[in-house]
């Protein structure tokens, strides 16, 4: 477990101005309380929120079959399930977000299409997800149906569609609010260029992940986010001359402070900090693939700031 602190600034001029506002017989520091107060009315030292993330899923909807691989019996749609409710039961305000690459990868679904991955994550309540390459592997048509059956929306910004009907199921951000916390949440996805086949990559526009990074990241900010998350699937690196991957992107924005990322399939034990433009702290995160793992950001808003543990969890 790892503990953090970011972003102190702007979460004290989110919450500290309209608190310093107030008559300040107590002093400033009860003032400050007060506002924390009304953040989450049930404790008034403020406001908590859990995020647990995936990435990769990769239709991996059952365990790995026992036959003496490094995986076996690990993973699992209804072994992650169970963990996600135990963590549900002992918090009160849990995002549940995915970095992309929930489709492809077992015969599930190439038989299905997506179908079940999108109604057993639809029963988890996940709340928010974004656009792998392999999501597109059964064509637009078909993912904007998936979409369209799912109960969360899908983000990414960096992407403009051909087709119509896949344009209407995807945002560029949302907004979510989980007791009084605001959360901006915007995604961004690779050049499906190379990674996808060509009358497919030649329906989606790709844009400039920074740009559309810090176009988005302004907008969540200045709607008065208290946390401001990007969901990628650029990667931890890439292997692509120019190319960005997340630690770019950590680097050359402004006002996010979590990348939860995907593609590389990378394995984090803990998130990686970097400094962004402004010099704030900024996290990355990855956990792995096929559902091995489940990521989860403890934050806590206080005075100074937000505060946030990070745990990961072998779904076994």
């Amino acid at each position: 477990m790892s503990a953090h602190s970011i972003d102190r600034r702007r979460f004290l001029r989110r919450t500290g101005q309209a608190a310093l506002a107030l008559p300040l017989i107590a002093g400033p520091g009860q003032a400050l309380a007060r506002r924390l107060a009304e953040l989450d009315g049930a404790d008034a030292a403020g406001s908590s929120l859990t995020i647990l993330h995936t990435n990769d899923q990769h239709s991996r909807i059952d365990p790995f079959p026992m036959d003496g691989g490094r995986n076996q019996g690990l993973g699992g749609f209804a072994r992650r399930a169970t963990l996600i409710d135990a963590v549900r039961a002992e918090r009160s305000q849990v995002l549940l977000l995915d970095a992309g690459d929930y489709f492809q990868g077992t015969p599930y679904f190439n038989l299905y299409k997506g179908e079940l991955e999108i109604k057993l994550m639809s029963a988890m309540g996940y709340d928010c997800v974004t656009l792998g390459n392999h999501d597109f592997d059964a064509g637009t048509d078909v993912l904007a149906q998936r979409l369209a059956e799912a109960s969360f929306p899908c983000v990414c910004a960096n992407y403009t569609f051909s087709n119509p009907r896949l344009r209407a199921q995807v945002r560029d951000s949302i907004i979510l609010t989980k007791g009084k916390v605001k959360v901006g949440l915007y995604g961004i996805g690779i050049d499906l260029n190379g990674l996808a086949p060509s009358a497919i990559s030649s329906e989606v526009g790709f844009a400039n992940p920074v740009e559309t990074a810090r176009r988005l990241e302004r907008q969540l900010y200045d709607a008065g986010c208290h946390l401001i998350i990007c969901l990628s699937h650029l990667g931890m690196q890439t292997r692509v001359p120019g190319a960005l991957a997340d630690p770019d992107l950590a680097q050359k924005t402004r006002h996010t402070d979590l990348i939860i990322g995907g593609h590389t399939h990378t394995f984090l034990d803990a998130p990686r900090e970097y400094r962004n433009e402004l010099g704030r702290k900024v996290l990355v995160n990855q956990v792995g693939f096929a559902g091995l793992r489940l990521g989860q950001l403890d934050y806590q808003f206080v005075p100074t700031g937000k505060q946030v543990n990070s745990t990961v969890k072998t779904v076994k």
